[in-house]
């Protein structure tokens, strides 16, 4: 046995379908799983994070900064991996950096950067470049379409 195959004990799980309330034959039946009287017995009980009062934690903890929701997710690769993974006149996409393991999820686009050499021709199409990894590439005799 190890942490790959726990599991709860049969029997121990219920599922989230069962009907509670329905009589004292169903097991769960007049509190309903719910005790004997009480806040949290009744109807409307208080929502999560609610301390009975006193002050929540999330509203004692100090709050910082923004998140902008027009920003981008932009993986940035440097054009010295491409040698590592691609062919000499190798198409470069989105979809090649994935096949090759060098890039996972891309969520808003890739973008070259012009850190290292390149000693290779590639054409380069739908990705965003830097200005130096653009000449690096068009040096080497590579060229850019766009989509």
């Amino acid at each position: 046995m190890n942490l790959s195959n726990l599991q709860p004990a049969e029997g121990s799980v219920q599922s989230n379908t069962f009907r509670r309330g329905r009589g004292h034959a169903s097991g769960n039946g007049k509190t309903a799983g719910k005790g004997h009287k009480g806040q949290k017995a009744r109807s409307g009980a208080p929502r999560p994070g609610f301390e009975g009062g006193q002050m929540p934690l999330f509203r004692r903890l100090p709050k910082r900064g923004f998140t902008n929701i027009n920003s981008k997710d932009v993986v940035g690769i440097n054009v010295g991996m491409l040698d590592n993974f691609f062919e000499d006149g190798a198409v470069i996409s989105v979809e090649t950096l994935v096949e090759s393991g060098l890039v996972k999820h891309p969520r808003d686009g890739v973008k070259l950067l012009g850190n290292g050499e390149v000693t290779q021709k590639y054409t380069v199409c739908g990705l965003w470049a830097s200005e130096g990894a653009k000449s690096k590439i068009e040096a080497a005799g590579g060229k850019f379409e766009e989509n």
